[in-house]
């Protein structure tokens, strides 16, 4: 029979297991903090979970916190938690910080773990730093702030499994990570509209052959050229919808509601080990929205359905596609890397032609943080903007945009 002790708002469980082989006995001990309101409820739900806890432990079936070291944890997080909840891109960045962190703590037990490890942890990161081709670098702030918030999470899921009875990473703080608007790129109100307005225009290729045996330079062949609707649409949804570039990537034309102006974002583009692929989820469940859209935006979507049905039609059999928003010449999915590659190149056309007043040579998510701050500049509800941008904590988007206000 399970011992139960009350220690202020939480019961102490122990179930004793036997003896080892220097008859000293085995105890197993655990922490229930109940959620009940009455005397009574509470009664119940710490003699269940007392009666769950002793079947576990007489099963074998029980993991202690204070025989499994913060190594051996990471193993059992990744193959019981991470494969079956987390993105592959979230699963390498989390292998990256535990590759890191293992060689000053993965020897220690969890439940031994205490705030001041981890200020530790900081501190010798900071001093140590890391080699690459022979040199050594310095940690930035970001960086293990970043690694610190990891480690949270990991230790959360260790609560819930009840192998620790709070989170140790909590109670210390990381390097303080100062924001300035360099960190921020993004366009102009100004530069956006310039920007925007050269989607518009005409451009011409030239193409070269190869130059004459005899000496003589090729002839030149001059195409002119539009942005095609489809490219201008990705942008237009960047800068008025704030949106990824693995969420642009991801849409399906079943995603779009025409009738009342908006977008559904439920699933997302990832590049894994192995090759792209779209997950029927988007990055957090902060990050399952719908976000409103300007008339001008849905015009345009609508434009490039209407072409892309049409060279559908005209594709035939040759067509491979299914329902996406963005496509390649095919009709399967955009390839991932497509959207950057052709913002770069329209910024670089554009900075050709107007050598004395460029724009800034910004990549594609750039484009989110212009959303965001055109509308912080608009005097646009923080909150709203939060929830635009898909955002699972307001104060996510306070630290970055702060600066820019």
């Amino acid at each position: 029979m399970a011992s139960i002790r009350k220690r202020g708002n939480t019961y102490q469980i122990t179930v004793s297991n036997g003896y080892d082989i220097n008859g000293k006995k085995i105890t197993e001990t655990t922490t229930c903090e109940p959620t009940a309101k009455t005397a009574k409820k509470i009664e119940l739900e710490v003699r269940d979970f007392a009666f769950e806890f002793e079947k576990k432990v007489k099963s074998g079936k029980y993991i202690s916190g204070d025989k499994m070291t913060f190594a051996d944890f990471t193993n059992l997080w990744f193959a019981k938690y991470a494969d079956g909840q987390l993105a592959d891109t979230s699963i390498s960045r989390a292998k990256s910080t535990f590759n890191v962190i293992l060689p000053y703590i993965g020897h220690k037990k969890i439940s031994a773990l205490q705030p001041l490890d981890f200020q530790n942890l900081y501190v010798d990161l900071q001093n140590d730093g890391y080699t690459k081709n022979g040199k050594t670098y310095k940690y930035s702030n970001n960086t293990i702030k970043r690694m610190r918030d990891d480690l949270s999470s990991i230790l959360n899921t260790a609560i819930d499994w009840r192998l620790i009875a709070d989170n140790p990473v909590k109670g210390s703080k990381p390097p303080k990570v100062e924001r300035n608007n360099s960190d921020i790129k993004y366009f102009t109100p100004d530069e956006a509209k310039k920007f925007l307005d050269f989607l518009d225009k005409d451009y011409t290729v030239v193409h070269r052959g190869r130059e004459k045996a005899d000496g003589t330079p090729s002839i030149e062949h001059i195409t002119t050229k539009q942005i095609s609707t489809q490219i201008k649409s990705i942008i237009y949804m960047a800068i008025f919808g704030g949106f990824r570039r693995g969420e642009l990537v991801g849409f399906s034309w079943s995603a779009v509601d025409f009738d009342n102006n908006c977008i559904s974002v439920n699933k997302t583009a990832i590049r894994p080990t192995g090759g792209q692929k779209t997950k029927d989820k988007a990055k957090a469940a902060s990050s399952t929205r719908t976000v409103s859209l300007p008339p001008l935006v849905m015009d345009l979507l609508k434009k490039h359905k209407a072409e892309q049905t049409e060279y559908k039609n005209n594709l035939g059999t040759a067509w491979n596609g299914m329902d996406w928003l963005y496509i390649q010449d095919d009709g399967k999915q955009m390839d991932i890397d497509t959207p950057n590659k052709q913002f770069k190149k329209i910024i670089v056309r554009y900075n050709n032609d107007n050598p004395s007043n460029p724009l800034p040579v910004i990549n594609l998510h750039c484009l989110r943080h212009t959303c965001a701050t055109l509308a912080i500049a608009a005097n646009a509800n923080i909150k709203s903007v939060s929830a635009r941008l898909g955002h699972a904590d307001i104060n996510t988007t306070l630290d970055i945009y702060e600066c820019v206000k």
